[in-house]
């Protein structure tokens, strides 16, 4: 999935993402081992391009029954790996209703939302944390060969991103489907800048999301780790963020080969901002996962964990 350059740097093949998402949106509908999925072609949007939505509707759904909502990030490699870019899956549609079946969580709606691939980095980076960057940070950005052109400060369209999921996507939601709709029956979730996007929501609109999930939070926002102030900003506007933990759920972690060998240091510095904020292992979890690379495979060997944090019928949840 990375390609790894003399100098160490890894680097993320993007016309191949590229070319592979748009063969993707041409394929069939996933198939699923459990569970009805139904999608919107082509959501339109005010603030971002129109993108295909997947609802995903647990086994025994009922319209009579309110659930809650988890929605993520990177929606169309969420099922089938039939259908995906790089032939890998979450596998979401095996792992809820195992963990359902098994009287570990509640039943919910799953809304996977396709990333746009094209400004995937962009959609997924608020703007926010850039008034932490100088202007000689702001110099070592534009200047990183693998991606420092698309991190100028005023392109990002993050923020943009999360009025869309706010303010059109969930209404639509909320309107369409038995939901429960409060902050505490509402999460998010993603991997990699997936992850990043999710934090930025949760920190953003604490009112609507009670709790995100945040998988291989790719914290460096670019692919190095010398010389590199995007992670300390990205750190201080957590600081200055954080939600409350009286009301609010945070789940982290990261596996230690591949990208995920470089985020270490900064979700450890996470995690210490989150004991000093107030969290403790009732609300939080940040979990290592050893020789785990940043891959979907390895996201759906460990993503039950996050589903139980978040959705979990324990005392602790």
């Amino acid at each position: 999935m990375y390609l790894r350059t003399m100098r160490g740097r890894f680097v993320f093949p993007l016309v191949l993402m590229l070319l592979s998402q748009v063969l993707a949106a041409q394929l069939p509908m996933p198939e699923l081992s459990a569970g009805t999925l139904i999608r919107i072609d082509s959501f339109a949007s005010s603030y971002v391009d129109a993108r295909p939505v997947d609802i995903w509707l647990p086994p025994g759904y009922e319209t009579t029954q309110q659930y809650p909502v988890l929605y993520m990030q990177d929606g169309q490699m969420l099922f089938d790996a039939r259908t995906t870019w790089n032939k890998q899956e979450w596998g979401m549609d095996e792992v809820i209703p195992a963990l359902i079946d098994s009287g570990q969580i509640q039943a919910f709606i799953l809304v996977a939302v396709w990333n746009n691939a094209p400004v995937r980095y962009l959609e997924y980076t608020s703007m926010k944390p850039f008034v932490y960057f100088s202007d000689s940070d702001m110099a070592i950005l534009r200047d990183e060969p693998a991606t420092g052109r698309l991190f100028t400060g005023d392109n990002l369209k993050g923020d943009l991103y999360l009025r869309f999921l706010v303010s059109e996507l969930k209404p639509y939601i909320d309107s369409h489907y038995p939901t429960l709709s409060g902050r505490e029956d509402t999460f998010i979730m993603g991997s990699s800048f997936g992850g990043l996007i999710s934090m930025f929501a949760i920190c953003e609109y604490p009112e609507v999301f009670g709790g995100a999930a945040c998988l291989s939070t790719h914290w460096t926002g670019l692919y190095r780790q010398e010389n590199n102030p995007f992670p300390f900003a990205m750190l201080a506007y957590f600081k200055d963020h954080l939600p409350d933990p009286s009301t609010h759920k945070l789940y982290f972690d990261h596996g230690t080969t591949t990208l995920d060998s470089l985020y270490a240091p900064y979700q450890q510095s996470a995690d210490q901002i989150m004991r000093e904020g107030g969290y403790t292992a009732a609300n939080s979890l940040s979990l290592v996962f050893e020789g785990a690379p940043h891959t979907e495979e390895a996201w759906h060997d460990r993503v039950h964990i996050p589903i139980t944090f978040l959705f979990g019928k324990g005392d602790d949840h």
